[in-house]
C-alpha cells in the first residue's frame, strides 16, 4: 500500500548539504488512498553541536563527531546521533557466513528477494540500532560486496559480520569459512522511499510501529501525543512500542544518524501493511 505524503521538511543545521532529497516533497491524493497523510522535514535540536546558529542551512559549518573506539580513520561531519556506527570510520573484523534463507532476520523486516544481507555482531547491533544499515564489505585482496543489516549474530565477536552465503561467496571460496574484512556505513545514492508499518495486534490501546526502507540507521522514532511529541522506546527486533497506546495511529517523526527528521500524519493503524510514503532520507 502506497500512502501518498505531503512533505515539509528541514535539516539540521550542522549537517552537511548533500544531494539525495527526498521525491515527492509534495504529492497529490490518489483515489482509494487512505487519510493522506502529511509530512514535515525539521532540524533536530538535540543534534546541534554549535551553539552559534549559522547564517545558513548551507554555509554551516558543522562539528565533526568523535570516532567510534577502535576506529581506524576520521569521522564525517553530521553523523551527530549516530551510535557505534559511524559514517567515515572503517571497522575491522572477520567474516563468516551462515543460511539467510528468505532474507528474515531479528531486524524483523520480512522476506526479501535481496539476500545480500548480513547479521551484525550483538555489540554492534546495538539493540537493532543497525538495522538496515548498509556496509561495504572488503576483504584482504580489495574485494567488496555491499550488504544490508537484517539480523543479529549473538555469537559473533565485534567488529564480525555473519553474511548471507551469497555474499560471503562474492568474497572467499565457502570452503575458508572465515576471512579478515574490513566494513564501512554506507548511505546509498539511490533508494526507494520508506513505508512504515504498525506490528499485528496494534491499536489506538497498544502498538508497535516500524520503519523499513529507511536510507540512513534511524535514531529515533517519535509519536505526537497531547504533551508533544514522545519518543517511544525501540525492541532487540526494530519495532518502537507505546505500551499505553500513548501516540498510536497519529503523527509519527522519524530521526536519522544525520539529524535529518521526517514528520507523517495521517497514517492509520493497519497492522502489518507497509504504507510507503514519497519520503526518504537525504544521502550523504
Amino acid at each position: 500500500m502506497t500512502v501518498l505524503a505531503a512533505l515539509v521538511m528541514t535539516f539540521d543545521p550542522t549537517a552537511a548539504t548533500s544531494s539525495g532529497q527526498a521525491a515527492g516533497i509534495t504529492p497529490t491524493n490518489t483515489t482509494g488512498a487512505p487519510a493522506t497523510p502529511s509530512s514535515r522535514r525539521t532540524p533536530d535540536p538535540s543534534a546541534t553541536t554549535s551553539k552559534q546558529a549559522p547564517k545558513t542551512s548551507t554555509s554551516a559549518k558543522p562539528k565533526r563527531s568523535s570516532p567510534a573506539a577502535g576506529s581506524t580513520a576520521k569521522p564525517v561531519a553530521g553523523a551527530v546521533l549516530a551510535g557505534r556506527i559511524r559514517p567515515g570510520t572503517t571497522y575491522s573484523g572477520t567474516a563468516t557466513f551462515y543460511d539467510a534463507a528468505d532474507g528474515n532476520g531479528a531486524c524483523s523486516f520480512g522476506p526479501t528477494s535481496d539476500v545480500m544481507t548480513a547479521a551484525m555482531n550483538s555489540t554492534d547491533y546495538e539493540t537493532s540500532k543497525a538495522c538496515g544499515a548498509h556496509i561495504r564489505v572488503q576483504n584482504s585482496r580489495g574485494a567488496t560486496i555491499t550488504v544490508r543489516v537484517t539480523n543479529e549474530c549473538p555469537t559473533c565477536v565485534k567488529g564480525q559480520l555473519d553474511l548471507s552465503a551469497q555474499a560471503f561467496a562474492v568474497l572467499a571460496a565457502p570452503s575458508q569459512g572465515q576471512i579478515p574484512v574490513t566494513w564501512r556505513l554506507l548511505s546509498p545514492s539511490t533508494a526507494q522511499p520508506l513505508s512504515i508499518r504498525y506490528k499485528t495486534g496494534s491499536s489506538r490501546y497498544w502498538c508497535e510501529i516500524q520503519a523499513l526502507g529507511h536510507r540512513n540507521p534511524l535514531t529515533r522514532l517519535e509519536v505526537r501525543t497531547g504533551g508533544g511529541w514522545q519518543a517511544l522506546p525501540r525492541t532487540a527486533y526494530n519495532y518502537f512500542t507505546s505500551e499505553n497506546g500513548s501516540g498510536c495511529g497519529g503523527a509519527i517523526r522519524l530521526t536519522d544518524i544525520y539529524g535529518e527528521r521526517l514528520e507523517f500524519s495521517g497514517i492509520g493503524i493497519r497492522p502489518d501493511v507497509r504504507q510507503q510514503v514519497r519520503a526518504q532520507f537525504a544521502a550523504h
